[in-house]
């Protein structure tokens, strides 16, 4: 497949979410950043842009991986999309956020005193644990019910909000606060690299807080490239609807 440097990252992955895998290693965002071209971003990473063509190109020709991140979230309905950010993503960080609270808190009162870097770990991954499970909330209860009724509806729903652009622009604050948690922490651990005396829950944390970070952008990409977009094109187009039968009644 030709790739097309000047379309946006998060459009890439779109297309193949294999893609994904590749921007990883690389260190580039395609979740908060999913807008910005390919060609732009790898001037300002200062990467060869086509050597990284050549890999995604060598990514796309590999068969396609059964990981339930990489679903090809461009298919799906609106509705199934959610249930499956729901089941998917949303589960995960119910069981693992907590787990890294405890391990993040354990680390720090055991090697503290040999990385002061402990101190600004535990801090931001609290801040984000917190800010997390308000956001899973307000998605679960708010905006993912808005959205499965837009994909329902004959008409423009009222909602107690207005738009559904109201609660997506808040989400997707709130997304670039992780992204910003996420960089943050990598730098803090040295790209999750454990020190040569860290003992097994030192590396376990590490560990987890990367498996976190892959997570994450896989669910922010599916949410800010995918979702949001559709689910506003969705609204607008019953807007335009119910206008033009207004039109033609008057």
């Amino acid at each position: 497949m030709t790739i097309d440097i000047q379309a946006a990252i998060g459009d890439l992955v779109k297309q193949r979410p294999s893609r994904s895998r590749v921007f990883e290693r690389l260190q580039i965002d395609y979740c908060c950043g999913g807008t910005q071209p390919l060609a732009e971003t790898c001037e300002r990473r200062g990467l060869d842009v086509q050597a990284v063509v050549r890999r995604l190109q060598e990514s796309d020709a590999q068969p396609a991986a059964g990981d339930g991140q990489l679903a090809d979230a461009a298919a799906m309905s609106l509705t199934d999309l959610v249930n499956h950010i729901e089941q998917t993503h949303h589960e995960y960080l119910k069981a693992e956020l907590p787990r890294l609270d405890a391990m993040t808190q354990k680390v720090l009162e055991v090697h503290g005193d040999a990385d002061r870097r402990l101190g600004d770990v535990r801090g931001t991954y609290a801040a984000l644990y917190e800010e997390l499970a308000g956001h899973l909330m307000k998605e679960e209860q708010i905006l993912f019910p808005m959205i499965r009724q837009l994909e329902s509806a004959a008409g423009v729903p009222a909602f107690h909000c207005g738009s559904v652009a109201n609660p997506i622009r808040q989400m997707e604050y709130e997304h670039d606060n992780a992204g910003s948690a996420l960089a943050t922490l990598r730098e803090l651990t040295d790209g999750y690299r454990p020190p040569q005396w860290a003992c097994n829950t030192y590396r376990a944390m590490l560990d987890g807080l990367e498996k976190l970070e892959l997570d994450l952008h896989q669910h922010i990409h599916k949410e800010n490239n995918v979702l949001f977009p559709r689910a506003i094109g969705r609204e607008s187009e019953l807007s335009r609807t119910r206008n033009s039968v207004d039109e033609d009644l008057s």
